[in-house]
């Protein structure tokens, strides 16, 4: 059968955790017939999820791809999902997921409503235009308020929604949903998993909340649409047809004008099909959305793509993983052109050519071969040498660079040693294939101590690392306690000469820079070097030399080792020795000079900051806060939702180790807590110090014990 790129959606589903994304696709699978039974989360048999921390934790780590079919209107439509986590711990995954996906549903619990991962994702949807509907799922629960998540939806997330549905009862008496454009009422039929269902006129009691509904729906499109607004205006509703709805809903849903809102309960088996239809009708195809832009390596120009197979081939890998079987996959989205197995692909990064061994289409951790793949697949190859997370495969001739990706620094760090020596090459390996996988894990060595420190976004990340490390690569460590990954910032301008003069007998080394270092552009990180030399003062060949000195020199700030965010150096003026000067004299005089003007430039200490909700019970809300005062948190705003408190509020990581443990004595085990990374701040001058001292007192005895 020909491809028709009309009828292929590229989806990603996203949302909290434990909202109901993993069992939504499970669903989707079974309704498609990929499935014939329905896989559950809790007993550890969801298809999506396959890893074995994720069958034994009831949670989704990685993000999985999938493909399958659905008919809508007599056209069959080729679906490929990515289901992503709801941890914020591997926010990564869904980061990596949003930059190849063309639409998304987002889910929202119908009692939590909108949580603090829900509102990450949406900023990560806007972030990367991404068209969306959104599901409001466990319609089921005891609690469970459809018009209280839609005003949410539109209050904190500030989206212009609109229902589509109104679902027919809650909790157990949750039977199904009243279509508001067809002004059809549709019932599930619980004995056969939901497969089929009836449809039938709408509930009478139900009849004016599904006018009001309806009439709210024409006069928002009314406000995006001429056509609608004319109809509206002088026929009222008499005129404007299910036809003329579905074609506003999917222009301005494309658009981002709007978010269509549907509701039902994937694990009561209700609603998914219909979900499957929006998907369908309201969420763009590959040839829907903007073509791509990149840069061209070469001239350094803009150019585009279209999604034709008739363009130069173009594809972004998002994703590396290790595969017992096949080896090292890489996922990638085709965004124009084609490609075959065992033909070559040309790497825009690294300027080399990589051969596509095999390519499959991905379910789960299933491969299905393919020999070719074309504008608007997701897909993974085998067979390649050196490709990362975020490179551009694409023509030799026609060559492009996409967008990259772009992912969080680390925030919590854990010293790490094998239980066994012989195991240190194993280590070494299996740390190097974590680090190709996740670009949130980094892994480096103490300056002071020696000792491998490996920095992830949580605890859970790196529990999660180390127990891989055990499982796929038969590596046990031994680990220390989970220590805050601190970084140091530059507050003031320095002026600083360094004379670097070494004569050891024959040819000596020396070098001269006068520079200027002062703090980098606020929200970035790295080094701006600038080269101010003119004259030949320093001749050209030594310039890259005192840069790369005064990079190596960032990792390790002046106050207690940690990286200095952001800098900016100005090289003004210098002389070189005509013998005795040389890259590496160059380079140690970065080093020197940007140590020494660091010290002068005020350093300061930056600490991660977390932005935690708490759901507490009202009696306990003043211990909770009383607690988060100590804790030297800043308290945001205090909201009630079915009679329970949400507190939210900034709080430094360094303070929240332990904390559920906490929060469970003080709410007598009622309260739960929800914490993302925000931003980093500059540490109180007592704490500080505190930090400093305890710092310098740990390196020195951790010194005396590898000695």
């Amino acid at each position: 059968m020909k491809k028709n790129l009309i009828y292929t959606r590229n989806i990603g589903i996203a949302a909290h955790i434990d909202a109901g994304k993993t069992t939504t696709t499970e669903r989707i699978l079974f309704y498609t017939g990929i499935n014939h039974k329905i896989g559950e989360v809790h007993d550890g048999t969801a298809t999506m999820d396959w890893m074995l921390q994720e069958q034994e934790r009831g949670i989704t780590i990685t993000s999985a791809a999938t493909c399958c079919e659905w008919n809508y209107e007599n056209n069959k439509y080729q679906i490929n999902i990515i289901d992503t986590p709801g941890h914020v711990d591997f926010t990564v995954e869904v980061e990596r997921s949003m930059r190849v996906l063309d639409g998304m549903v987002v889910l929202f619990s119908a009692v939590d409503g909108v949580e603090p991962q829900s509102e990450t994702v949406w900023r990560q949807a806007d972030k990367y235009d991404i068209p969306r509907i959104a599901f409001v799922n466990k319609m089921d629960r005891q609690g469970a308020d459809f018009f209280d998540v839609c005003y949410q939806i539109n209050n904190v997330l500030g989206a212009k929604s609109v229902p589509l549905q109104i679902p027919i009862g809650s909790g157990d008496d949750f039977i199904g949903i009243v279509d508001l454009i067809s002004d059809i009422a549709i019932v599930w039929n619980e004995k056969d998993y939901g497969m089929t269902y009836k449809k039938i006129p709408v509930p009478t009691e139900m009849k004016n909340i599904v006018k009001k509904y309806r009439s709210k729906l024409v006069e928002t499109l009314s406000e995006y649409d001429d056509v609608i607004m004319e109809k509206y205006l002088y026929d009222n509703f008499s005129s404007i047809s299910e036809k003329d709805i579905i074609e506003s809903l999917q222009k301005n849903t494309i658009n981002l004008n709007i978010i269509p809102i549907l509701c039902g309960s994937s694990f009561k088996n209700k609603g998914v099909q219909t979900m499957l239809d929006a998907i369908c009708r309201y969420l763009p195809s590959p040839l829907e959305v903007k073509d791509v832009i990149g840069i061209n390596p070469v001239n350094k120009e803009k150019e585009s793509r279209r999604p034709s197979k008739n363009d130069p081939f173009s594809a972004l890998a998002f994703k590396i993983a290790s595969d017992p079987f096949v080896g090292r996959l890489a996922f990638f989205r085709v965004y124009s052109g084609k490609i075959e197995s065992g033909s070559y692909s040309f790497n825009a990064r690294s300027g080399n050519k990589e051969r596509i061994s095999r390519i499959y289409q991905m379910h789960a951790n299933k491969q299905n071969p393919v020999k070719q793949v074309s504008a608007g697949d997701i897909a993974a190859i085998v067979g390649f040498k050196d490709i990362k997370t975020g490179d551009t495969l694409c023509d030799e001739k026609n060559p492009i660079l996409l967008e990259n990706i772009s992912f969080p620094d680390p925030v919590i760090g854990l010293a790490i040693e094998p239980k066994y020596k012989s195991d240190i090459d194993k280590m070494s390996l299996a740390l190097s294939k974590l680090m190709e996988e996740d670009p949130t894990f980094q892994v480096r060595t103490d300056n002071y101590t020696g000792q491998t420190i490996i920095s992830g976004m949580g605890e859970l990340h790196l529990e999660i690392i180390v127990d891989r490390m055990k499982r796929e690569f038969k590596v046990e460590v031994n680990q220390g306690k989970p220590q805050v990954e601190y970084k140091e910032a530059l507050t003031d301008l320095v002026k600083h000469r360094e004379i670097y003069k070494k004569q050891t007998g024959g040819k000596g080394k020396y070098a001269d820079i006068l520079f200027i270092l002062e703090p980098g552009e606020i929200g970035k990180s790295g080094l701006i070097f600038i080269n101010k030399i003119k004259g030949g003062n320093i001749p050209k060949e030594y310039i890259p030399s005192i840069e790369k000195g005064c990079k190596e020199m960032m990792k390790s700030g002046p106050l207690s080792g940690y990286e200095i965010e952001n800098a900016k150096i100005t090289i003004i003026d210098g002389s070189y020795h005509p013998v005795d000067s040389d890259q590496l004299s160059f380079e140690l005089a970065g080093k020197l000079g940007f140590r020494e003007a660091a010290k002068k430039a005020k350093p300061v200490l930056l600490e991660p900051i977390m932005k935690l909700e708490i759901v507490v019970p009202e009696e306990n809300m003043g211990d909770v806060i009383g607690d988060l005062n100590r804790r030297r948190g800043l308290i945001q705003n205090m909201n009630e939702r079915n009679n329970i408190k949400i507190i939210q509020s900034f709080v430094p990581l360094s303070e929240m180790f332990g904390y559920v443990t906490v929060l469970r004595t003080l709410s007598s085990g009622r309260g739960t807590s929800t914490m993302e990374f925000s931003h980093y701040d500059i540490v109180p001058e007592m704490v500080t110090y505190d930090i400093v001292m305890n710092d310098k007192k740990n390196n020195k005895q951790k010194r005396k014990k590898n000695i």
